[in-house]
């Protein structure tokens, strides 16, 4: 039993809660982002973020609104294509459920590492496209799915699809899956090194981590998002870094590598 059961589908809320989680979660982030207290903690300055990064916060929220509203329509065509109504959906044991996710992050992970490194590979489709994303050069929570609108398509929405496919979970999994995928989506670009941070301590593919890839110095490393590290140290694009205090205060992803 589920609080939204009876009320809203299975479908409905695979939809569209990731999507309200993302402004969330991503807004919370933006509220606490300038505030000073947080400032020891941020691997850019103020000054940094102001000077460097090349679209304003406006272009962003509207860059992601359109990614989203193309996802909800996808979202909605993917259920009702693999969704029998007068059927029951009976949820599998935690168990499979667990074993769904893990192959669901896998096949995300997987997906996501190559398209992106391809991206970068093709002068064509980096310039045109996945250069949209590398305006922010100093990442910040809302502007993680901020993308070329075939980017969004074809990186977030169909390595979507294709995971939920072929982990086979069930609309009810896919909505803790998703929003899961959200979550460390956003704080992979929040732009803060937090000291209690699950995810930050739980993945070696973190704020640091994705951070180190919108540097110049790291621009074709650490390709790899939004779960694993897996294919950046199979493949030899992984570059480590160092944490070191800035002099100015903060804290600042260091490549290891020249």
């Amino acid at each position: 039993m589920v609080p939204w059961e009876g009320y809203v589908s299975d479908e409905t809320m695979g939809t569209f809660a990731p999507i309200l989680l993302y402004w969330v979660y991503a807004g919370g982030y933006q509220l606490i982002l300038h505030r000073r207290p947080l400032e020891r903690y941020r691997l850019h300055t103020r000054a940094e973020e102001e000077e460097k990064n090349l679209v304003s916060l406006p272009a962003v929220i509207r860059g992601v609104l359109l990614q989203q509203l193309v996802q909800a329509i996808v979202a909605m065509i993917l259920f009702m294509v693999t969704s029998d109504s007068s059927t029951v959906v009976v949820q599998p044991p935690i168990t499979i459920q667990t074993f769904q996710f893990l192959v669901a992050m896998l096949v995300m992970d997987s997906w996501q590492y190559f398209v992106h490194r391809y991206m970068h590979q093709n002068k064509f489709l980096y310039r045109h496209i996945h250069s949209q994303h590398h305006r922010l050069i100093v990442p910040y929570a809302i502007g993680a799915l901020y993308n070329h609108p075939l980017e969004g398509l074809l990186l977030d929405t169909v390595g979507g699809a294709i995971s939920f496919l072929v982990s086979g979970m069930t609309p009810r999994t896919s909505i803790f899956f998703f929003c899961f995928a959200v979550l460390k989506t956003v704080d992979d670009h929040c732009g803060l090194w937090l000291p209690y941070n699950i995810f930050q301590n739980l993945f070696q593919n973190n704020t640091a981590y994705h951070d180190v890839h919108h540097q110049l110095q790291g621009l074709k490393y650490n390709y790899s998002q939004p779960f694993f590290s897996i294919w950046d140290r199979i493949l030899g694009t992984h570059m480590p870094y160092n944490l070191v205090s800035r002099k100015e205060g903060g804290l600042e992803a260091r490549p290891l590598r020249d």
